[in-house]
């Protein structure tokens, strides 16, 4: 018998669950998002306002392939959801009924209180609301300043210089994301902003922003004074749990859900970055916000949904980004700060590093760490799950070559080296 399930948020991972919805069943589809009338790739956001890209260029399905595929879009801000009656209130005053209900309802950005963060001029950017936003308070400006040194704020900076804004760049840690990256991979990065004349100010704070009617300068907590018309704050995003604390459904940092994504209210579910795991065997990160995940957590939820009670399993650690025109991408486990267990080989020309880890009493590789070169996922991955030694990884590094540049690397070359 067919069900009507109804899914909020439409971001990668309700996306994908309604898709995957579709090819598992003949269940009536709903999608509710506020923030657009289609599915977009959140990443792109910086490419429409560059403009390499078009809001219509970042729409991976044609606007026909939801009516095609049966699949409902509704254009509203769901505040609540009746769970005894299994209703979603929406705040034009429609209700939509539901037998199973899917939360992907994403992040939100974090605000901490500084004084002036709310005057005109100053912001987040998470979602196509943001964007609109930015184009209004960056007309004209002459300098623009961003906090936070995570990838929004990268990617913030980018989004200026790209325009000809003059950018300074607040980043708190003592090096660039250094919480997450090696030294070496930190201090890469710290060359490519300051490379692309970016005013880069590393173990600094905002101390409060300045008005009186709009932002016209920041002051730190090292006493400066910078002027300035837009502040981006990008210190990082928090689970959007607001519709589950609504109707009691229970949440911590996100809404709470087991390996199957069920939270405590039957019938009701949660997923991709909204979503925080309460049961062993998932691994240590408990909210998981990335593109990647948001996408798995879809894909096998919607198994679930249609009466294929799935587990979710993490498997191998993937993460990719770009920093201006370093590209990086990460396999496994390779930590900021490597245990007394791992042995962490590098290889590094000029801008281009690879490092390698294993466990040094096993031999057996344990992750990869890339940038400006590019390596195949799945070779990756295969190493990794296989447990093989890492002599016999370097030897076969061709195997993982995912394009010409790699292939032509000093980096590449050194790397096969170490193991003759």
């Amino acid at each position: 018998m067919a069900r009507h399930i109804v899914i909020i948020g439409n971001g990668v991972a309700g996306i994908t669950a309604a898709r995957f919805v579709r090819k598992l069943s003949d269940h009536r589809i709903t999608v509710v998002s506020s923030e657009t009338d289609h599915f977009y790739a959140r990443t792109a956001l910086m490419y429409i306002y560059m403009g390499h890209m078009r809001y219509r260029e970042t729409k991976p399905y044609e606007d026909h392939f939801w009516t095609q595929n049966n699949i409902d879009l509704v254009r509203g801000y769901a505040t609540q959801v009746d769970t005894q009656s299994k209703v979603v209130r929406i705040a034009d005053g429609v209700d939509i009924a539901y037998d199973a209900l899917l939360l992907a309802t994403g992040s939100k950005s974090n605000l901490f209180g500084w004084p002036g963060q709310d005057l005109p001029g100053v912001q987040g950017l998470y979602g196509m609301q943001d964007l609109a936003l930015m184009e209004r308070n960056t007309r004209g400006i002459r300098r623009g300043v961003v906090v936070g040194g995570g990838l929004i704020g990268i990617e913030m900076a980018e989004m200026l210089h790209a325009r000809h804004i003059p950018v300074t760049f607040l980043v708190r840690e003592k090096s660039y994301m250094d919480y997450l990256f090696p030294e070496e991979e930190s201090a890469l990065i710290n060359d490519e902003i300051v490379a692309h004349g970016i005013d880069l100010r590393l173990g600094t704070e905002l101390k409060s922003i300045i008005g009186p009617d709009r932002a016209s300068a920041i002051e730190t907590n090292l006493g400066d004074r910078i002027d300035c018309q837009f502040v981006g704050l990008t210190a990082g995003v928090h689970p959007n749990t607001d519709i589950a604390r609504a109707s009691g459904i229970h949440a911590n940092k996100g809404i709470l859900v087991n390996e199957f994504f069920e939270t405590n209210v039957p019938d009701v579910y949660a997923a991709g970055d909204c979503a925080e795991f309460n049961a062993d065997g998932i691994g240590s990160r408990r909210v998981e916000q990335l593109w990647y995940t948001g996408r798995a957590h879809g894909k096998t939820v919607a198994y679930t949904l249609c009466g294929h009670r799935t587990p979710y399993r993490r498997g191998v650690f993937f993460n990719s980004a770009k920093f201006f025109t370093v590209e990086y991408q990460t396999y496994g486990d390779v930590p900021a700060r490597p245990g007394p267990h791992i042995q962490s080989q590098l290889f590094r020309q000029g801008r281009s590093l690879l490092r390698v880890n294993s466990d040094h009493r096993t031999g057996q590789v344990l992750g990869f760490n890339t940038m400006g070169l590019r390596l195949r996922q799945d070779q990756c991955e295969a190493w990794i799950r296989s447990r093989t030694p890492v002599d016999q990884v370097l030897k076969s590094l061709a195997k993982a070559r995912f394009d010409s540049e790699f292939q032509s690397s000093r980096v590449y070359r050194r790397a096969a080296a170490t193991s003759d």
